[in-house]
Formats: structure tokens, sequence, C-alpha cells
């Protein structure tokens, strides 16, 4: 797992051992982030929420592409030791915050978010609940783009939200949402 673009093209990052983590595939997180480039341009001076964490690959490859803060939120013991290592290696610490606790449960922000990214575990409906919480403890914007990974073949709905484009990669289905409901 590398890297993909910015200044830290084709840096390897560390991953947890076991099946716990699922990190987002080289390809899909390549897909991803042309989505995201070809709708936001630049990532410069953005904030970030990489939620359901994991490795942090997906807020790992934003800061390498430009963004000013990116805040992680992840539970798994073995996630966030390969999380933390990540973030050291690549001397960001004072990009980012950890928040070691569920996505359905982290307190306020401080600032919203301009773009989310969430990679819950499939098939467990987590998250139109957590976009949900999020919403409810200001961390997105008004104007936020949130991407969501979900296996492929499961429903996303989540009230509140509209979706622009669903993209199917293999396993796994990328959906683009905006904040308001489908006109």
């Amino acid at each position: 797992m590398k890297i993909i673009a910015g200044q830290w093209r084709g840096r390897a990052l560390v991953a947890p051992d076991g099946e716990a983590t699922r990190p987002t595939a080289n390809r899909v997180r390549e897909a991803l982030f042309s989505m995201l480039t070809s709708r936001i341009g630049s990532f410069e001076g953005l904030r970030v929420a990489d939620v359901f964490a994991g490795t942090g690959a997906l807020g790992m490859e934003a800061l390498s592409r430009g963004c000013a803060h990116v805040s992680f939120v992840e539970t798994d013991a073995g996630a966030l030791k390969a999380l933390k290592t990540n973030i050291a290696r690549s001397k960001v610490e004072a990009l980012t915050d950890v928040f070691a606790q569920p996505a359905l449960a982290v307190g306020r922000a401080r600032q919203a978010y301009d773009l989310l990214m969430l990679d819950p575990p499939y098939g467990e409906g987590l998250a139109a609940p957590a976009l949900a919480h999020l919403m409810a403890q200001g961390w997105i914007a008004p104007h936020a783009l949130i991407s969501v990974e979900t296996a492929a073949k499961e429903p996303l709905e989540v009230a509140g939200f509209t979706i622009e484009v669903t993209r199917r990669h293999g396993k796994a289905a990328l959906h683009l949402l905006r904040v308001g409901e489908p006109e």
C-alpha cells in the first residue's frame, strides 16, 4: 500500500497484521481521488476528516496532495498503531488529530470539514448513522464533499444528503455525497 500522488508519491504505508482492517486498495483509492479532484480541483488548504480511518491511507493521501489538516477517527488498536506510525514517518503530527473513538461517539468539531471520507466496515450499515452524528456534531460544512466506500452491492441511503455519483470498482462502491436532499 503506497501513497499515489503528491509530495509523498510512492511512499509505503504501514498496515496492521490480520483481517480487522481492510485498507482501501490502491486502485480504488486512485479512482476515489480522481473523482474528488474532478469536483474540488486542488486539495490545498482543505480541512479533511478520515472517518473509520484504519491505516489512515485516505487522509495521508490528502495530506500528500496539500490539504491543511486531517482528523482521523479510528478505534481498532492495531489500526491506530499503524496510523500513528504513518503520521510519525511523514512528520505531520502538527497537521493531524487522531480521535481514538467510534465515529458515532466523537464530540463537537472545533471547525467544520471541507471533505469527509468514510470507509466503514462493509455490511454493517454504519455510514448513515455516522453521517447523522457527524452532522449533529458540526463536522460537516454546508459546502462539504463526502465520500463513502461500501461493498459493491451494499445500498446507501442517507437522509439529508444527496448522492451525486456512485462508481463500482471490483468489490467496492464509491459514493460522493453533498449536504441536502435531492431536488
